[in-house]
């Protein structure tokens, strides 16, 4: 029994090391569908403006109830400057990162879009020392592969963009005329929708840091993600009025918009903000961001089969590099998580516990022990009294 009790202490304890990295990681295929069905929607016509307001509306619908049973007895007090944070959260990704995003989106393609994605960790890592959310120290090898990490991802990323090559035929099919037409709209609106595209980047990681600080003062993740999309669902809501006039533009049927909505609101802003909220108390910013780099490497294997995009050389080549950066930040994000259990260790040294009569306890074997402090009758002598 006691060896069986210990297997199933390690089996949960690994399980609680790999649970950020499963979520994180599923986020991404979360993220690589969003991006396809988003682009077959406005492909077809779909304002950006509305998509968005619409996915903000799915994702309050289903949050809400949850954060207020769940999360009834645990939830803080608002407060005016928390109120301020989130109509601030709810500015930068509801609103601003995605209207921006789509855009950018609408005038290249899914897979060159996506790839922008990959700037993600650089400016998140850049703010997150800025703001002293991440510690730099060169002297510490785990710091420097953070920093050559984001480098080498951020060097995939403009190899994938930047160089083409030939073109790798995974399959035959007929979408030779859309990718024409997707490449058309690419090479046309390339600077307004790189410079759109890093805009919403910009947004986005504002938003990681921003959430950093506002989950402190607010520590309920499920209530702040559907604060979150409420606020992001009223001020799309108003931008989409004041953008859209045709109000034709806001019917939507059993197509591909209203599944573009449905599946962005649940899984990329529900689940997403919960889940990211989630991993940065506990391990950060820039360890959300870092993995962001997949998302792109699966959309562009998704484009591929379902949009009948053309994969180039250079797609492979970067999506190599970028798995390598990935890894080394990853592993120096791990190395600082093994330095914190550490430093925790060494602080916990420090104290002894005390017993309800006032002893010290001293830790033999795993169990606590009372210990008797001999009184030195020189520190407590009355000489002189």
């Amino acid at each position: 029994m006691g060896e069986q009790s210990s297997c199933i202490a390690t089996l949960f304890k690994v399980l609680n090391k790999v649970k950020p990295y499963l979520a994180i990681v599923s986020l991404q295929f979360g993220f690589a569908g969003m991006y396809i069905l988003s682009t077959i929607s406005l492909k077809h016509g779909m304002s950006n403006f509305i998509l968005a307001t619409y996915r903000h509306v799915v994702a309050t619908i289903v949050i809400v109830p949850f954060a207020i049973v769940l999360e009834r007895k645990i939830r803080p007090k608002m407060t005016l400057p928390i109120f301020l944070r989130i109509v601030v959260l709810g500015f930068l990704e509801p609103v601003l990162d995605q209207n921006l995003y789509y855009m950018g989106m609408k005038l290249t393609n899914a897979t060159y879009s996506s790839a922008f994605v990959n700037m993600l960790p650089a400016v998140t890592f850049i703010l997150a020392v800025i703001f002293r959310l991440e510690k730099v120290n060169l002297k510490k090898i785990r710091s420097v592969a953070k920093i050559v990490g984001t480098l080498i991802t951020v060097f995939g990323a403009m190899v994938m963009t930047l160089y083409k090559g030939p073109i790798i035929n995974f399959i035959k099919s007929g979408g030779g005329a859309h990718h024409a037409t997707a490449g058309q709209s690419a090479d046309q609106n390339w600077v307004f929708g790189t410079i759109v595209l890093l805009g919403s980047i910009f947004g986005w990681s504002s938003f990681f840091i921003l959430q950093s600080f506002t989950l402190k003062k607010y520590p309920a993740e499920l209530s702040l993600t559907a604060w979150i999309c409420f606020m992001g669902m009223v001020q799309d809501g108003l931008l989409s009025l004041i953008m859209v006039r045709d109000f034709s533009a806001w019917k939507i049927g059993l197509d591909a918009r209203l599944l573009a909505a449905s599946y962005s609101g649940v899984v990329c802003s529900g689940i997403a903000y919960y889940v990211q909220g989630i991993v940065i108390r506990e391990r950060g910013p820039v360890f959300v961001t870092s993995f962001s780099p997949l998302c792109m490497i699966i959309t562009a294997a998704l484009g591929a089969f379902i949009l009948s995009e053309k994969v180039h050389l250079g797609s492979i080549l970067g999506a190599i590099i970028i798995v390598s950066g990935l890894y080394t930040v990853v592993w120096g994000k791990a190395k600082d998580g093994k330095q914190s259990e550490t430093d925790e260790k060494n602080n916990g040294l420090q104290e002894l516990p005390i017993t309800d009569n006032g002893r010290p306890m001293e830790a033999i074997d795993g169990t606590a022990k009372a210990i008797e402090i001999p009184v030195s009758s020189t520190i407590f002598s009355t000489r002189g009294t």
